[in-house]
């Protein structure tokens, strides 16, 4: 099984629930990946494609597949800081 998903990674847990909240407030995640996301998949509103188990750090795996299709996570912790998940497919 594949997912697919985009992300925003940020290095405060304070950025992420303050990104969370605009999010759910109405504010684009695609947007906010391009302004606000250390990750270079930022460029692309976050995007990361399709992957499937084992191919992504533990936390951030386990967040994105047990997330339905259109939902943004929590902010999730993982080595590379804190990062909100879409999950698109």
């Amino acid at each position: 099984m594949q997912v697919k998903a985009s992300h925003i990674l940020v290095t405060t847990l304070e950025a992420a629930q303050n990104l969370h909240t605009q999010i759910t407030e109405g504010a684009s995640f695609g947007d906010l990946a391009k302004q606000h996301s250390s990750c270079p998949s930022g460029a692309n509103g976050g995007d990361l494609g399709l992957f499937g188990r084992g191919q992504m750090v533990p936390a951030f795996e386990h967040a994105t597949f047990d997330l339905p299709v259109g939902a943004v996570s929590q902010p999730v912790e993982t080595q590379f800081g804190y990062h909100l998940i879409l999950r698109t497919q």
